[in-house]
């Protein structure tokens, strides 16, 4: 038996207790895998990660709103601006503080583009990362920050020549 559609790992052992939702009578299965010698919640996590996608109008053609990365991997990189989900933070809300961040710019109405979630697709660890299509000024001037080395709008055909962090080139040319 297998824990996924592709996925190596055979399943374990899962604890199934029901749990009551607020008043109403309807219970469901919360089902936790547990390390039999101390009991801590062992089931393997992906990370949850968010990208903005933000174009405009350029004399040339389309502009993305893009960052250079700052660390590695991927380091000096163009990327969408992005990051992980905070414990507790809707992901709406983590794609547009993450476009604050990394580019000073004020994002809104997020709209989910694509999905993102092979294993392998990162080298640090297995990262799902929700691309989002957001609304901003497209007189906005952007400044890198947080862990962006620089920001900016940049012609997409610049940057299909030049090349982009991990698989955001991909969702580029899905646009």
């Amino acid at each position: 038996m297998y824990s996924g559609h592709h996925s190596p790992k055979p399943t374990s052992i899962l604890l199934s207790n029901p749990i009551k939702i607020e008043d109403d009578d309807l219970e469901v299965d919360s089902m936790t895998e547990r390390c039999e010698t101390c009991g801590n919640d062992t089931w393997p996590k992906p990370s949850l990660a968010v990208d903005a996608i933000a174009t405009r109008n350029g004399k040339n053609g389309m502009e993305v709103l893009l960052i250079r990365r700052g660390n590695d991997p991927w380091k000096g990189a163009w990327a969408f601006p992005g990051g992980f989900v905070d414990e507790g933070e809707d992901p709406k809300d983590a794609v547009l503080r993450e476009l604050l961040e990394e580019t000073g710019i004020i994002g809104e109405a997020p709209c989910i583009h694509t999905v993102r979630g092979n294993p392998n697709r990162d080298p640090r660890k297995h990262i799902v990362s929700i691309f989002y299509r957001v609304d901003v000024d497209p007189e906005s001037t952007p400044i890198g920050g947080d862990d962006a080395a620089y920001a900016d709008w940049v012609e997409a055909d610049v940057v299909i020549n030049e090349g982009m962090a991990g698989d955001h080139l991909e969702v580029l040319l899905g646009l």
